[in-house]
């Protein structure tokens, strides 16, 4: 026996705003385009007699709804019963059984159906006034510049004086941010539309007109401009013997000065900026020594420098070999954070798993690299960009380490027989939606009572 359920009234001309989606594909979904509106059920397909088993009413902020039990028996909602007569609050996703238990009933999916102006809402909400702000005034940026190849923005004449003041006093510009040596800025128009609607959205925010004005009298980019660098006289290259031609050029990296095992960059030479130190060294594609990272295409400089003998100075940065290194060279002893989605419930229970086995973090760790190397596991959700390129001698940085870690222990976790799990472990219910669930980032209730090292069963990452 099962309930089917179906609007009440005519259809009309009204856009579809809302669905409830059957979780049974031989059965129809019910469209619901009134923000009032009564769901009837009937027994079987060929009764008659139709029954009203709950009202749904649009809630004002157009992402939710009320139902309201219309039924002589309770429904479901969410797995939580409601009684006749009593309402609760549902949103994009939750699931409707109109009956006391499953078995016998359909159950729908509530589904809020995309529309353009709920989606101009969203995008207004999501910008978030502090990251629009210039961290020279810290005020919304005005007349928006971006520096490369950092990328941090800042205001026209912000940044104008900060670059006069620091052509007058050193030999490098520097952005103010993070201190990566600026050779490109730019007006990002792009940007300037975005604070100009963050500052009509809250007037509040707006600049006085004695401060724009000053602020465009020190503006000095107007178009995008090339920054060079100038010598320092008084820095001295200890370890590297420059030409004579190169003298009073400051130069990008130790290559650009000197030859160094067998090259020598010329005046084409694209160089790469270390996303660990700042430091440049040149974009190679003769070599087989890695200078990006697989798992995040990052540039990294340390393996280039080390390859080519060079060891730390004070002109040149260069990167320590623990930001980027093969991942047969790696040692771990805490779990991180990330794993498992973040919940630290699952975290402790792999860790005493990992303590109940007589092994060390480390142990397990080795044990399914060598599983990754033999390809056996299955890369799909490896959260690095190259997956099926990766390999124990692979170089990569200590954040796509973090996340290679997290695919691992997952593996191990549900290749893991109950019986060898903690004694309170097996007892808990696989969550519907597993590793993909939501709710286990903001309830610790929801977060510890169910499990959540598991594919889900339902939801869009089936």
């Amino acid at each position: 026996m099962v309930e089917v359920g179906e609007s009440s009234g005519a259809k009309n001309s009204q856009e579809i705003w809302a669905k409830l989606v059957s979780l049974d594909s031989r059965y129809s979904d019910v469209d619901i385009s009134s923000d009032e509106i009564v769901i009837c059920s009937e027994i079987r397909s060929s009764c008659v007699d139709k029954h009203e088993w709950c009202k749904i009413s649009r809630n004002s902020d157009l992402c939710s709804a009320t139902v309201q039990n219309m039924s002589s028996n309770a429904i479901l909602v969410n797995g939580a019963v409601v009684q006749n007569e009593d309402t609760i609050v549902i949103k994009c996703g939750s699931e409707i059984v109109p009956g006391p238990d499953r078995e016998g009933y359909l159950s729908y999916r509530f589904e809020v159906m995309p529309r353009s102006e709920i989606r101009m809402k969203q995008l207004k909400i999501s910008v978030d006034v502090e990251h629009a702000k210039c961290s020279i005034c810290l005020n919304i940026w005005h007349d928006v510049v971006t520096v490369a190849p950092c990328l941090h923005n800042f205001c026209n004449g912000c940044f104008s004086e900060w670059l006069r003041r620091s052509q007058d006093r050193h030999s490098r510009v520097l952005c103010p941010q993070c201190r990566a040596v600026v050779q490109f800025v730019g007006r990002n128009h792009f940007l300037h539309n975005i604070a100009e609607d963050i500052i009509k959205a809250d007037p509040s925010l707006k600049r006085s007109d004695e401060e724009v004005s000053l602020l465009d009298s020190y503006a000095l980019i107007q178009s995008n401009l090339v920054i060079g660098s100038r010598k320092d006289p008084s820095r001295k290259r200890a370890h590297l013997l420059v030409d004579e031609e190169n003298d009073g050029i400051d130069l990008p990296c130790p290559q650009c000065g000197t030859e160094l095992g067998g090259f020598r960059c010329n005046q084409n030479t694209v160089h790469l900026q270390c996303n660990a130190c700042g430091g440049m060294m040149p974009s190679r594609t003769d070599i087989s020594i890695p200078q990006h990272c697989l798992g995040c295409d990052r540039a990294f400089c340390g393996a280039y420098w080390r390859a080519q003998r060079l060891t730390r100075g004070d002109l040149h940065s260069i990167c320590s070999h623990e930001a980027f290194k093969p991942i047969s060279e790696r040692t771990i002893s805490r779990i991180p954070d990330a794993v498992h989605e973040n919940n630290r419930h699952e975290r402790d229970i792999t860790e005493r798993c990992i303590i109940q086995m007589g092994k060390t973090l480390q142990d397990v760790i080795s044990d399914w690299v060598v599983k990754l190397n033999n390809r056996e596991i299955d890369r799909t959700r490896m959260p690095l960009i190259h997956a099926e390129m990766i390999s124990a001698a692979t170089h990569i940085c200590n954040d796509c380490f973090d996340n290679l870690v997290s695919f691992l222990l997952y593996w191990f976790r549900i290749s893991m027989p109950k019986h060898l799990l903690p004694s309170d472990a097996p007892k808990r219910e696989d969550c519907w939606y597993g590793y993909s669930c939501r709710t286990q980032h903001h309830s610790e209730d929801h977060a510890s009572k169910l499990n959540h090292v598991c594919r889900p069963t339902r939801g869009t990452n089936m």
